[in-house]
C-alpha cells in the first residue's frame, strides 16, 4: 500500500485515525534537562551564603568543611544588628533606590516617548548623542562628576548617591524602543476623542508600557542598590552610608567574621531576589518583545 492510498483510507475512515496511538508528550521541555543543572550551579553560592550566615564560627572554620552543618544559629544576625548601623544603611539604600526608580520611570519614559513619537529638528542626532554616552566608560566620568558635585555642595551627602540615578541613556533607549513598537492607531484614537498629547501619554501609552516600566525599574534597582564604587568616592559621612558601602567599611575595620558578613549579604540580597520573583513575567515579556529590536 502506498503512502497516498494510506492517506486516502485514513481520510475516508476517521475512526481509524482516532484509533492510532497518540504521540507521547513529555511532561517537561527537553531544554529543562540542560537548564536544571545550570540553575543548580547558580543556586549553590546563594545556598552556601545562607548556610554560612547561620553557622557558628567553629563550624565555618572546620577543616575539611562540610556543606551541611550540624548546628545552626542566628548569632551572626544578632551581632550584625548589635555592632553595626545596618538598619540605617538599609534605609539610606531604600531612599536612593526609590528616588532613582521614580525618577527613571518619569524622565526616561517622557524622553523615550519624545524620541519615538514627536517630530522636532535634530531628533535623530539627539538620540544618537544619547546612545553615544552609553559607550563612555563610567570610570572616565567619575572625576568630572565629583568636581561638579563639589561645586554643587552635595559631596559627602546622600544626594551624591541619588543624583547619578535620576536618569540614564539606557533607560531612554529602552523606553524609546518599546514605544516604537506600539501601534500609532491607539494614540490617534485617543486624540480623536479629544485628548491632547500628554493625556494620551499618561492615560493610554503608559498603561500599555507596564512591562517596559517594570523592566526599567528592575534594572534601576539592581544598579542603585548594588552601587559601591561611586558612593565609596563621594561619601565619607557614616550617616550617609548606603548598605553596600556600610558593609564594605564594616568589614574593613575588623577581621573577617564570615557569619556576620554573610548575614549582611543575605539582608542585602533578599529584597532583590523577592522583587525579581514578583516581576519576572513582566521582565521576560519586555525582553522577548519587539520593542527591543533596532
Amino acid at each position: 500500500m502506498t503512502a497516498q492510498q494510506s492517506t486516502t483510507i485514513t481520510t475516508r475512515n476517521p475512526d481509524a485515525a482516532r484509533r492510532q496511538p497518540a504521540r507521547r508528550r513529555w511532561p517537561f521541555s527537553p531544554w529543562h534537562l540542560l537548564l536544571l543543572p545550570v540553575a543548580v550551579i547558580f543556586l549553590v553560592p546563594f545556598l552556601e551564603m545562607i548556610i554560612t550566615s547561620l553557622e557558628p564560627a567553629a563550624e565555618i572554620n572546620k577543616f575539611p568543611p562540610s556543606f551541611f552543618p550540624r548546628e545552626l544559629t542566628l548569632d551572626g544576625y544578632r551581632r550584625l544588628f548589635a555592632q553595626s548601623d545596618i538598619l540605617h544603611w538599609l534605609l539610606n539604600t531604600v531612599i536612593v533606590s526609590a528616588s532613582g526608580i521614580t525618577s527613571h520611570l518619569v524622565l526616561c519614559s517622557l524622553a523615550g516617548y519624545g524620541f519615538a513619537r514627536l517630530r522636532f529638528p535634530g531628533r535623530g542626532l539627539g538620540f544618537l548623542a544619547v546612545l553615544a554616552t552609553i559607550m563612555i566608560p563610567a570610570q572616565l566620568l567619575m572625576i568630572p562628576t565629583y568636581v561638579m558635585f563639589a561645586k554643587l555642595h552635595i559631596i559627602n551627602s546622600l544626594g551624591a548617591a541619588i543624583v547619578p540615578w535620576l536618569a540614564s541613556a539606557f533607560g531612554i533607549f529602552l523606553m524609546r524602543q518599546f514605544f516604537m513598537s506600539l501601534p500609532r492607531e491607539v494614540e490617534e484614537a485617543g486624540m480623536i476623542d479629544g485628548c491632547n498629547r500628554l493625556q494620551v501619554f499618561f492615560r493610554i501609552v503608559l498603561p500599555l508600557a507596564r512591562p517596559a516600566l517594570t523592566t526599567l525599574a528592575i534594572f534601576t534597582l539592581l544598579g542603585s542598590w548594588n552601587d559601591l564604587v561611586w558612593p565609596l568616592i563621594a561619601i565619607n559621612d557614616p550617616g550617609s552610608f548606603t548598605l553596600q558601602l556600610g558593609l564594605s567599611n564594616f568589614q574593613g575595620t575588623r577581621r573577617t567574621d564570615w557569619s556576620l558578613l554573610m548575614a549582611g549579604n543575605v539582608i542585602a540580597t533578599a529584597p532583590l531576589l523577592l522583587l525579581f520573583l514578583l516581576a519576572q513575567r513582566q521582565f521576560v515579556a519586555t525582553m522577548a518583545s519587539a520593542g527591543l529590536k533596532g
